[in-house]
C-alpha cells in the first residue's frame, strides 16, 4: 500500500526517530497491516472470486491476526461458563464462519479504496490499540480501530471500533446474551451462521 506522503523526499530531509521506527514496526500493527492487505486482496477478486472465494481467502488471515476464542468468550459474556465444552467449541467456530462471512460479503468489489495504518501504537494496559482509515474516492475517511492482546507469541485482535468509538463486541453482546438466554447455546449457534450468511449484519 502506497502513503500519501512523498516518502523520498521526507527521508532525504530528516531521519525518522527510532521512537517512529519502533511503532512503524510494531507487531500489533503488523498484525492490522495483514489484515488490510488481505481485505483489498479480496476485493480486487470481487465477483472474479465469488463469494466462497473471497471466504476462502480471507480465511486464514482471520485465523492469523484474530484471537476468535477468545473474542467468542468475551462477546458471548458470563453466560460462557454454563456452556458445555461441546458447544463451546462450536459456538467458537460459528463465530470464526461469521467474522468470515462479514469480509466476504461486505468486502465484495474494488474502485480504488485503501486502508491507511497509523504508525503511532497505543497502549491500553496490557492491550494495544491500532488506528486505520478506510479511504474511499469521493467520500470521507472512515475509521477503524483494532485493539489487540498478546497471545501464542503474537498479537491478535480481540476487538474492532468502528469510527474508532463503537465496539463490535459490545454491541454484540446484548444480542448474544438474549438468544442465549431464550434458547440456549444451539439457538446462538444458528444464529450466529444466519449472520454470517448476512455478512455479519
Amino acid at each position: 500500500m502506497r502513503t500519501l506522503i512523498p516518502s523520498l523526499i521526507l527521508s532525504a530531509l530528516v531521519a525518522p526517530a527510532p521512537a517512529a521506527l519502533a511503532q512503524a514496526n510494531d507487531p500489533a500493527r503488523a498484525a492490522v497491516q495483514a489484515l488490510c492487505d488481505g481485505l483489498v486482496s479480496i476485493m480486487k477478486g470481487g465477483k472474479t472470486m465469488g463469494l466462497r472465494g473471497r471466504a476462502t481467502a480471507i480465511g486464514p488471515v482471520v485465523d492469523r491476526v484474530y484471537d476468535v476464542p477468545l473474542m467468542t468468550r468475551l462477546t458471548v459474556g458470563a453466560g460462557w461458563n454454563g456452556i458445555a465444552p461441546a458447544d463451546q467449541t462450536a459456538l467458537v467456530a460459528a463465530f470464526r464462519r461469521m467474522v468470515i462471512g462479514q469480509y466476504a460479503t461486505n468486502f465484495d468489489s474494488f474502485s480504488g479504496q485503501k486502508f491507511t495504518v497509523d504508525a503511532k501504537v497505543e497502549t491500553r494496559g496490557t492491550d494495544k490499540l491500532v488506528k486505520t482509515s478506510l479511504v474511499q474516492a469521493g467520500e470521507a475517511p472512515i475509521p477503524i480501530a483494532y485493539r489487540l492482546r498478546a497471545s501464542g507469541g503474537g498479537w491478535k485482535i480481540i476487538d474492532v471500533y468502528y469510527r474508532n468509538s463503537i465496539s463490535q463486541l459490545a454491541t454484540r453482546r446484548s444480542d448474544f446474551s438474549r438468544v442465549l438466554a431464550t434458547g440456549g447455546a444451539k439457538a446462538l449457534i444458528r444464529h450466529l451462521d444466519e449472520l454470517a450468511a448476512k455478512g455479519g449484519n
